[in-house]
Formats: C-alpha cells, structure tokens, sequence
C-alpha cells in the first residue's frame, strides 16, 4: 500500500437468509484482506423478514461512498445495493459493483420480496455514480432466473459473466469459494495479481 493513498474498501451485502458467515463470504474477505483490502461483510437486519426500508438504510449507515469504495452483492443483496444506491446522497462516484445473481423484477417463488423490486429503478442514475458494473449469474440458477439477470446486466450497462451449473452460488450447493468473483473483482479494482 502507498503512504498518502486511500485503502481500497469492499463491502458485501448478503442477501434473504443469509448472514455474514454464509455461503462464500468469509473467503472472500480472507482473500481481499491478504491484498491490503478492507473488506466488510454487512450483517444485514432480520435476513428471514427483510425489509427495504430497513435494508437501504443500513447500507446508509455503514457504507461510505468514494472512488476507494466497491461493492459486492448477492441476491436480494443485488437490489437493496441498487435502491441504495439510487438514492444516495450526494451522489459520490464509487468504484463500482459486481452483482452475483441480480435482479430487479419480482422473482417468481418468493413474493414476499416483491417491495424490492415494486417500483422501477433509475437505471441511469446508478450508472453515472459507477465506474465498474459486472453481474455474474449461473445458467441454472433456481432463484433468480438467468434472463432476469442477463436483462439487469443490459438495463445497467454492466459486464456480464455467465456460469454454467452454479446455481445460486449457495454454501449448500457447495459454494464456499467463489474464484470467478475474487478474480473479477480485482482486475476491476486494480489490485496485483
């Protein structure tokens, strides 16, 4: 790290079920961290009940937007980052994001998270505040369908990366490393290989 440089911050913003502990979270911290990255896993409030208000402000309280600034989601994550950053103050430019599973419309199976994605999002107002947008979705993916992913990735002018037989990227399914995001991440934020 270069004296009088920024540190590089990354938070991770689980999504419904799930916890800073789940699925591939704590590697990705251990990774990033060995690169000199402060990482943070955001302990997102009642992941069995979410609710958007409470979610978009607890994004507001723990995350500090800048150029340093990237933001990795998941899932329900995907959304709750976008409303927040939809509506953030000031509108400082950040590094950027990678979505993993995104979406921005209803999802099929799970209506009780339809206060998510009720209104429309302003598409163009988190592309201006983005310097890096990647979405990574896995063709199978039983939750998010892989089209609601792939349109999300056209709608915000992001770098799409498909997967073939990832599913959800779930710890159960087996996902508790998830290289394809540590790599893309990097590249995107500039860190040495």
């Amino acid at each position: 790290m270069k004296i009088g440089k920024v540190r590089k911050q990354v938070y991770v913003v689980h999504g419904y079920n799930a916890s800073p502990t789940s699925h591939w979270f704590p590697w990705m911290k251990e990774k990033l961290s060995e690169k000199g990255v402060a990482v943070d896993i955001l302990k997102m409030p009642n992941s069995s009940e979410p609710n958007l208000d409470a979610w978009t402000r607890h994004l507001s309280r723990s995350c500090e937007l800048n150029d340093d600034s990237f933001f990795i989601a998941h899932s329900l994550g995907t959304i709750t980052l976008l409303r927040y950053l939809e509506q953030a103050e000031g509108k400082e430019r950040i590094g950027g994001f990678l979505l993993v599973s995104g979406f921005s419309k209803p999802l099929p199976e799970l209506s009780l998270l339809d206060e998510f994605t009720r209104d429309p999002l302003d598409f163009d107002s988190i592309v201006n505040i983005t310097s890096h947008r990647l979405v990574l979705a896995s063709r199978d993916d039983p939750i998010v369908p892989f089209t609601y992913s792939k349109e999300l990735a056209e709608r915000i002018r992001a770098e799409f990366h498909q997967v073939e037989k990832c599913g959800h990227f779930l710890g159960i399914e087996g996902f508790t490393t998830l290289p394809i995001v540590y790599d893309l991440v990097s590249k995107a934020m500039g860190l040495d290989p």
